[in-house]
């Protein structure tokens, strides 16, 4: 993991040296910080869920610093190197929704109806490449693709107020109960992905002397788990939008 960080710093400081090494003159660096909210959901809202019964806002920040170097008239490119972290809290109803949960001391696998609370919890090193069309001094627009290198991540929750039937829909019935050893769990940290690629596209204002806000939109393109994970039928991509500040060090 340490190898991992420590290329991703390099290359940040590769990008930006070679940035100078093209002229000093508009050169712009910026730290920024923010705060996140999302969600990591499949596009379109799954046959299986047959409803959203609640969204826990969960702390979401980024702390971060980037660079941008003037391309001719009014375009440029901005690289930059965030430490962030998104995460999120929700409960839905599902109906013949396919899961592996652990009750006591059994794995159960099959279609689950009742209800779902489900935690998601990921920190990452996020390298964004961006393009950016300035209006004037003060506001840029900037988009393009970020890379995210997983250092933390949790997906995990509880089935309760409802059964399992296993294997299929005729299969044995497994009653959940809405308590603490009655319900279910599940966990499946180990197999999401150690890297996401995505887009994004956001706004800059310098309103004061060198303070400024931001507002962002990442998409990941890629799903949270690994490719060969079949349990969640759905590919779950992270969105999440970012209110930021930013303070122009140069």
């Amino acid at each position: 993991m340490m190898k991992k960080i420590t290329l991703t710093a390099v290359l940040m400081a590769l990008l930006t040296n070679g940035m100078k090494a093209q002229g000093d003159e508009g050169l712009q660096i910026k730290a920024r910080a923010g705060w996140s909210i999302g969600a990591t959901a499949p596009l379109g809202m799954p046959e299986a869920f047959r409803s959203l019964d609640s969204y826990k806002l969960t702390p979401s920040f980024l702390i971060g610093a980037d660079a941008r170097m003037p391309m001719g008239g009014k375009w440029g490119v901005l690289v930059g190197l965030r430490f962030e972290n998104k995460a999120m809290n929700a409960d839905v109803t599902t109906k013949a929704y396919h899961m592996v949960v652990r009750k006591g001391d059994s794995e159960l696998e099959g279609l689950f109806t009742g209800k779902v609370h489900q935690e998601v919890k990921e920190w990452m090193l996020t390298l964004p490449i961006q393009a950016t069309f300035s209006f004037s001094d003060k506001l840029q627009l900037k988009a393009g693709p970020y890379f995210s290198l997983l250092t933390s991540k949790d997906f995990s929750g509880i089935a309760s107020d409802g059964y399992l039937r296993q294997t299929d829909p005729t299969g044995p019935k497994i009653l959940m109960g809405d308590k603490d050893g009655e319900w279910a769990t599940y966990d499946f940290s180990s197999e999401m992905r150690n890297f996401q690629v995505g887009l994004g596209v956001g706004l800059d204002w310098q309103f004061y002397k060198n303070l400024g806000a931001s507002v962002d939109l990442n998409w990941g393109l890629n799903g949270i788990f690994n490719s060969d994970f079949k349990t969640v039928d759905q590919t779950l991509f992270p969105i999440y939008g970012t209110i930021g500040v930013f303070y122009r060090l140069r």
